[in-house]
């Protein structure tokens, strides 16, 4: 479902819901051939990027504990699946650091997958080789489930030790944790944000219809009625935002601003396309939002003042300092969005331009659709992200942060440089969140999930 939902579309993914009965009743093989034929045929393979950047995901949160032991004894590691490899190769070598990987090979023609599996002799008579080549090792250990039959291979005739799993032994398995992963998961891309079981996709498809209708109200309301109104509005239609401030409170208003020259800086970590909407609401004045890459829908329905960067840096600073003159301004320096704990690396421009910086550490929950995309649409970000029952964010204001003149820009004989700044500010919102910091950027989100520098 999800290869069919984020590689296919929603039609594609509706035309495998109502085949789910048809698949209960068949042979596993024959329901595993009609599924990938619903899911991969027509797709191209070189933009198939579901097994990398969507999978991942739901596989790590179906490890259990107890039995990824049982794989960390192991020395080389081999694993065989029925399942596509497209589908499974990445996130076992770079999550589960498997060596080989033996899953089913598909068809293509001319470059696009033709929804036909290869037959299964060829992937047995590969995996032979593979072990007469790379396995030597006398003590191996053999994982799989009561499913498979000890004979359909040669594998575990060579393992020392075999561990069956049923169902019970996966219900008492706890889960995983996040800290026990080979590899942080720090990127991952798709739209949707709960599994989607045949139940939980029934509540999908049942609620998207309400949903986008419901996010078409919002947008409406929020567009078209002063803030005062439209606040109590969509509070009644099921969002939810909570505010804290500082120990030492201060006002919010620019109560100060006859006293200097440029309006404040609000810089946040970057959550979605609603951050700056969400911090006018708040401030209950307006604030201009500066964006590095926003579609014309996007900037069409918002109902604050956005403005994208060209990622000049010279451009960039003089049209921020401009906007700083003519009031207050709001900066995601990560530059992207991060749906996991962690705060990518922040570009020390803001720390140049601002006389007084304010740190934002911004939280965000969604139950159904992620209001973020890589590799889809942009355009349907808000759309997405407004869908959800009830959308959350919380948003915590920090203690104010002194800019710097440009003239103190560089670090030398202990002055404090604009890097120091953008550390600090990144350092105290992870501490706001209980996010881990990071030197990633944008660049490497976009290099890791579908294979570009992200350049719009």
């Amino acid at each position: 479902m999800l290869v069919a939902f984020e590689a296919g579309g929603s039609l594609r993914a509706i035309v495998l819901f109502l085949l789910y009965p048809l698949i209960c009743l068949v042979s596993k093989e024959m329901g595993l051939k009609i599924m990938v034929m619903v899911c991969f045929f027509g797709i191209k393979k070189e933009r198939f990027k579901v097994g990398r950047a969507v999978l991942p995901k739901f596989y790590l949160e179906d490890v259990g504990l107890e039995i990824f032991e049982v794989l960390k004894r192991g020395g080389k590691k081999v694993a065989v699946s029925k399942l596509p490899q497209v589908m499974v190769e990445d996130f076992l070598r770079e999550y589960l650091e498997i060596d080989v990987v033996v899953g089913r090979e598909l068809k293509v023609f001319h470059g696009y997958f033709v929804g036909l599996i290869e037959e299964k002799k060829k992937d047995m008579i590969w995996l032979e080789e593979i072990l007469v080549k790379n396995v030597v090792d006398s003590n191996m250990i053999g994982i799989s489930g009561f499913n498979i039959s000890l004979d359909d291979h040669q594998l575990f005739s060579r393992c020392k030790e075999i561990y069956l799993v049923g169902k019970a032994d996966k219900r008492s398995w706890q889960r995983l944790p996040k800290q026990k992963y080979p590899k942080p998961l720090i990127f991952h891309d798709g739209r949707l944000a709960m599994r989607p079981t045949p139940l939980d996709a029934v509540a999908i498809f049942m609620w998207a219809p309400f949903g986008f209708i419901l996010a078409i109200f919002r947008i409406l309301i929020s567009k078209s009625l002063p803030t005062n109104i439209s606040t109590p509005l969509n509070a009644f239609t099921g969002m939810y935002l909570t505010t804290t401030l500082p120990k030492n409170s201060y006002s919010l208003s620019n109560t100060e601003k006859g006293k200097k020259s440029k309006g404040l800086l609000y810089v946040c970590n970057h959550k979605t396309l609603l951050d700056p909407v969400y911090l006018n609401v708040i401030l209950n004045k307006s604030v201009t939002g500066v964006t590095y890459s926003v579609s014309r829908i996007s900037e069409t329905l918002s109902p604050i003042k956005t403005v994208r960067l060209s990622r000049n840096r010279d451009q960039d600073g003089r049209m921020v300092e401009s906007l700083l003159n003519q009031g207050d301004v709001v900066v995601c320096p990560e530059g992207t969005t991060c749906r996991e704990p962690y705060l990518l690396r922040f570009s020390p421009l803001f720390a140049e331009l601002g006389d007084v910086i304010v740190p934002v550490a911004i939280d965000s929950h969604v139950t159904m659709f992620y209001g973020t995309t890589a590799s889809g649409l942009k355009c349907l970000d808000p759309l997405f992200c407004l869908m959800n029952p009830t959308p959350m964010y919380t948003v915590q204001f920090l203690e104010k942060v002194s800019g710097l003149s440009k003239s103190c820009s560089t670090s030398s004989n202990g002055v404090v440089s604009k890097f120091d700044v953008a550390n600090h500010v990144q350092s105290e919102i992870g501490k706001a969140l209980g996010f881990e910091c990071t030197n990633l950027t944008r660049r490497d989100k976009y290099l890791i999930l579908v294979g570009n520098e992200g350049k719009v």
